[in-house]
């Protein structure tokens, strides 16, 4: 997991061939006024999707206790406050539900090690070792994720 500021995504573009693109693309965009919803960027390699919606408990988000398989989400948070819990997945041992590959995810019943916080022009990249439990949130959030092809 690598969490920063906006400011800082080009040091992280050597992690990935994609990341380059993923990160000139959140650069090129107006993060204000982009509409929700799902925008191709790079076929099935980098897709991006957008939400502008009121965020959950911790016990909503944690219904959702989620990892990938086949994609790296890059999670920018545009506006407002938003809480993410966060477990290595090798210290994960309550499978909730078993891996689905047509949506790329596995749910898990453990709770997080850690939260932590991210406000606007934040992101945090999860690689698919990273559980994740994101949109905690009391507030308005407004984020894009980026998913990026491993």
């Amino acid at each position: 997991m690598v969490i920063d500021t906006l400011s800082n995504a080009g040091k992280y573009s050597c992690l990935h061939p994609l990341f380059g693109k993923a990160f000139e693309y959140i650069q090129s965009q107006d993060l204000e006024t982009i509409a929700p919803g799902n925008y191709e960027i790079d076929g099935d390699s980098l897709k991006a999707a957008v939400f502008d919606k009121i965020g959950k408990t911790k016990a909503e988000s944690l219904q959702k206790f989620e990892c990938h398989n086949k994609y790296i989400d890059i999670q920018v948070c545009i506006r407002g406050n938003e809480q993410i819990g966060w477990k290595p997945r090798q210290t994960c041992h309550d499978l909730k539900v078993e891996y689905n590959p047509e949506k790329d995810v596995s749910f898990y019943n453990d709770e997080p090690d850690m939260y932590f916080q991210l406000t606007g022009q934040q992101f945090v990249i999860f690689f698919p070792e990273d559980v994740h439990a994101p949109m905690i949130s009391e507030g308005e959030v407004k984020k894009l994720v980026i998913k990026v092809k491993v």
